[in-house]
């Protein structure tokens, strides 16, 4: 697994926990669905997000790297 496959399986997670949460627990959770979106979207924009520094840290590969091993001649 990758850091971006990582960060769509969190960010899709997120999203999913806190809509239900918006909808069984209190409609302020749905706050928090807005806060990803916007995460989502200035990440898009930066290139850059918090999550996927953590990710990072905890050891996934970047795309880039995976790709460049796949394309190497055996």
């Amino acid at each position: 697994m990758t850091v971006e496959r990582g960060l769509r399986l969190l960010a899709g997670t997120f999203v999913l926990i806190s809509l239900a949460l918006g909808y069984w627990v209190s409609h302020y959770w749905f706050l928090f669905t807005a806060f990803v979106g916007l995460n989502l979207f200035q990440s898009g924009l930066t290139d850059w997000c918090p999550a996927m520094t953590i990710l990072r840290k905890l050891g996934l590969p970047a795309a880039a790297a995976r790709q460049t091993a796949a394309a190497r001649p055996k």
